[in-house]
């Protein structure tokens, strides 16, 4: 090999060109916001998607109305394409569909889409209610299936795409106070298995990403503290490690991969 080829720049995790559709966006600290900074630093052009009354009704700290808007005019503004879709409830069965249309739409055609979106709420067994669990799995799940379909609709066999899904740790261990979320994200982990395997013959490659606790803000004191001993480093894993990943997956040093369950939890100890 000449010394000038050693000296090329390796590109292939360049995301030039892709157009890459995000849920989830909604939170200025959360893994969202984090996927679409590190997607559109590796050339993509992105279409984020939040729905910001959960997170304040959750009571994050970093909570708004406009975050979504904000965090697209703020990357806009350095010369970055971000589209802020319509925030809407996923809950709604008519709302995957029209997300994946409304970005197609805007941002042309898509050659990715990440699932970031999530609803969590705790309740242990003796508290639950048939809304309870209904909701967990109209957002997680069906959602996730609805959004999967329109975006393979538009998919064409020769340029392919790229789905990245995102599930929890309860495979690893029990989540009992979210046992709802638990069960509804093991069934994002049968999702891209199955979905990986259909969509295959589409030129479609499908993974799963599990980050692990992840610091988006949610926790502090003692209790951050005794989570960030369980770690081997000593630290949570951040919004920026699940990002790098997302970007792993959707370039070409990932195209070999597909149908994975990729747990990234820096050694986390149960």
């Amino acid at each position: 090999m000449s010394f000038k080829r050693q000296k090329e720049e390796d590109t292939s995790l360049s995301l030039r060109n892709q157009k890459i559709l995000v849920t989830g966006v909604s939170r200025s600290q959360g893994i969202g916001s984090a996927i679409t900074r590190c997607l559109v630093k590796a050339g993509a052009s992105v279409a984020i998607h939040g729905y910001p009354n959960y997170d304040l009704d959750m009571g994050y700290p970093d909570a708004t109305y406009n975050s979504t808007n904000d965090l697209a005019n703020n990357l806009s503004s350095e010369g970055f394409n971000v589209l802020a879709l319509n925030p809407s409830n996923l809950s709604d069965p008519n709302e995957p569909a029209r997300v994946v249309s409304e970005a197609r739409e805007r941002l042309g055609y898509l050659n990715g889409l990440v699932l970031n979106h999530a609803y969590s709420t705790c309740s242990f067994i003796g508290e639950w209610t048939a809304e309870h669990i209904d909701t967990h799995f109209s957002v997680n799940v069906r959602a996730s299936m609805l959004m999967i379909q329109a975006f393979a609709n538009q998919i064409d066999e020769k340029s392919g795409g790229v789905i990245t899904l995102f599930t929890s740790g309860q495979y690893l261990g029990p989540m009992i106070k979210e046992i709802a979320y638990a069960i509804s994200k093991e069934a994002i982990r049968g999702l891209c298995e199955q979905v990986a395997a259909a969509l295959a013959p589409n030129n479609i490659r499908v993974n799963c990403i599990n980050p692990g606790p992840t610091d988006t803000g949610y926790l502090n004191g003692e209790a951050y503290e005794e989570v960030a001993r369980m770690f081997p480093s000593g630290r949570w894993g951040t919004p920026e490690d699940a990002a790098r990943l997302v970007q792993f997956l959707h370039s070409e040093h990932a195209s070999w991969i597909t149908g994975q369950i990729i747990a990234s939890e820096g050694g986390f100890r149960r």
